[in-house]
């Protein structure tokens, strides 16, 4: 089987040339000349069939032979608000699984028992963009600098439904799996007219210390909906896995 070989140009349509690390890896590892085939995809829902047109030590230039706009695979957004880990290895490792199921958006919160109140925003994007080449998604996730938790708060708009996920036994919960899978079993009897119903999800997730119960709380107060991931504690990064994949479950097309 042919190997194909998939590269990150945003306006692809637009550009005539590979971005300079793309180039260096078609150039110096993938050693591509003239007249090789390769796939581009502009992260906006469109891959791009094209040949290199001209191969030079640092530039690589090619043609456009065919566009292929892509349908997307589920439905609405999923946008993922989480707490990082002091250790960024694991939100890292979080990251690139995410990209590779599928999802839309992520945001980084710094709440009140954070142990890590700042990242490398630039890190993550690569990790999203190579894990988008692998996994050959059409659409590349949006990543969202650290935010305070209360600000995130105030000023996330959604028309779609919102969670927080948390383990406070005084507050009740309902599992969120069956939350959005009956909200989706709702949207599908909906006609394609009804716009009343929204597919987006939004789902918090907090530091391995959990939110504090005031955030909680606050985040309820403004439209989110207390919910619970299941029965076992899971550590941060897995909880917030669990909460794409499950996600996507509900939401695929």
């Amino acid at each position: 089987m042919k190997e194909v070989r998939y590269f990150f140009v945003p306006n692809a349509n637009v550009e005539k040339e590979l971005p300079i690390e793309e180039a260096i890896h078609a150039l110096r590892v993938l050693r591509l000349k003239e007249g090789d085939e390769i796939f581009l995809m502009d992260g906006e829902g469109c891959f791009y069939q094209a040949e290199v047109s001209l191969a030079t030590s640092k530039k690589c230039f090619y043609t456009i032979k065919q566009v292929l706009k892509q349908e997307p695979t589920w439905h609405g957004r999923i946008h993922l608000a989480i707490a990082p880990t002091k250790d960024m290895g694991r939100m890292e490792w979080m990251t690139e699984k995410a990209t590779e199921i599928g999802f839309d958006e992520i945001t980084f919160l710094n709440c009140k028992f954070s142990e890590r109140k700042v990242l490398r925003t630039d890190r993550i994007e690569k990790i999203v963009v190579s894990a988008m080449k692998q996994s050959h998604k059409a659409w590349k996730p949006i990543v969202n600098d650290m935010t305070p938790f209360c600000n995130f708060i105030d000023n996330h708009t959604c028309d779609g439904q919102k969670y927080i996920c948390h383990c406070y036994s005084e507050i009740l919960k309902d599992d969120f799996f069956s939350l959005i899978n009956s909200s989706s079993e709702s949207t599908h009897l909906a006609s394609e007219d009804d716009h009343s119903l929204n597919n987006d999800i939004t789902v918090l997730v907090g530091p391995e210390g959990d939110f504090s119960i005031e955030e909680v709380r606050y985040a309820i107060n403004h439209g989110f909906k207390s919910v619970t991931l299941g029965n076992s504690r899971l550590r941060t990064e897995t909880a917030g896995l669990s909460a794409v994949m499950m996600s996507q479950l509900a939401r695929r097309v």
